[in-house]
């Protein structure tokens, strides 16, 4: 059983050294439930097997010991050499292999059901959402605000708010649902959202916005238009790089294609039922729903909500919309 810890343990920090240098992606909610199952069968093998012959054998040690100490004072031998005490304590200790298995699987439970059902941390590993959200923020996810649903799979079991305009949401990006994007909620199904001369139409409304004060991108070291958008019942800050082409060509043929018609000046789309578009707030330094079409109910993850820390800055601290 050491040599098989020993290899899952092995295959699992390759795994992991891979991801985090990028040499492949993985579903890291498929690992944490395979992580969850193979200790649970380590608990389950403990309590049941390894733990009760572990005490058996301490239980006939002292059994043993209380016999020959009689035996001795029978013998008028009142003083006994050696001390069985520290003898037990090591027939009960659990071996490494169950140390790290069977010992870690409650605090792997606990992990496993607070990120599938109540909060996730998520990375942002772009800027496509400056200036709400910046590279290296540190976010929680809130998994249940648009239902309750199982691990892994993603199918929802139990429904509750359904996505609004202006929402931060959190989804597997259709092409690749191994991947996770982060953008924000611009159209719901049965919307007509055009993006045309680098302004937002809704419905054939112009969405309002305010301009504000130039925004410094301290990564980049330069200066964006940044504008205040209401879009739904909050405003957010968005950038608009007026130096970037109006021309905007989809990257891939996806579905419902033919419910957008794309123009020289820009794109208008109809969003289909239980469906949604999903824009970035870097709107001209971001892939999103203009290129690769709409977010599926069933590809949804949670809504973010909240900056909980990033090492460069720890300002960012906060709630955000």
């Amino acid at each position: 059983m050491s040599t098989l810890t020993g290899l899952l343990y092995g295959c699992l920090i390759v795994f992991l050294g891979g991801w985090y240098l990028g040499e492949w992606s993985g579903n890291f909610s498929l690992l944490l439930f395979i992580l969850t199952m193979v200790t649970m069968a380590y608990w389950l093998v403990e309590r049941l097997y390894f733990a009760p012959r572990r005490i058996a054998a301490a239980q006939a040690l002292e059994q043993q010991a209380e016999a020959r100490r009689r035996q001795l004072a029978e013998q008028g031998i009142a003083k006994v050499d050696g001390d069985v005490g520290q003898a037990r304590e090591a027939l009960l200790a659990q071996p490494w292999w169950l140390d790290w298995t069977a010992g870690l699987f409650p605090v792997i439970l606990v992990v496993f059901l607070l990120r599938s059902f109540l909060f996730e941390p998520f990375k942002i590993p772009s800027g496509s959402m400056i200036p709400t959200l910046l590279v290296g923020d540190l976010i929680l996810v809130n998994k249940f605000h648009y239902g309750i649903r199982l691990p892994v799979i993603n199918k929802k079991i139990i429904p509750n708010h359904d996505p609004v305009r202006g929402d931060v949401m959190v989804f597997r990006y259709p092409a690749n649902p191994s991947i996770d994007y982060i953008k924000r909620v611009v159209g719901v199904p049965g919307d007509e959202v055009s993006y045309r001369h680098q302004q937002l139409y809704l419905n054939g409304a112009l969405v309002p916005s305010q301009p504000l004060p130039d925004f410094y991108n301290e990564d980049t070291l330069r200066y964006a238009n940044q504008f205040d958008e209401t879009l739904g019942a909050l405003s957010h800050r968005i950038l608009v790089d007026p130096a970037r082409s109006t021309y905007l060509r989809p990257s891939m043929v996806f579905p419902f294609s033919e419910n957008c018609t794309y123009i020289v000046d820009g794109v208008t789309c109809k969003v289909p039922v239980g469906h949604y578009f999903m824009m970035g707030d870097n709107r001209d330094n971001s892939e999103d729903s203009r290129f690769w079409g709409f977010v599926p109910d069933a590809n949804i993850v949670g809504r973010a909500f909240f900056v909980w820390m990033n090492f460069g800055n720890v300002r960012r601290i906060g709630s955000f919309h």
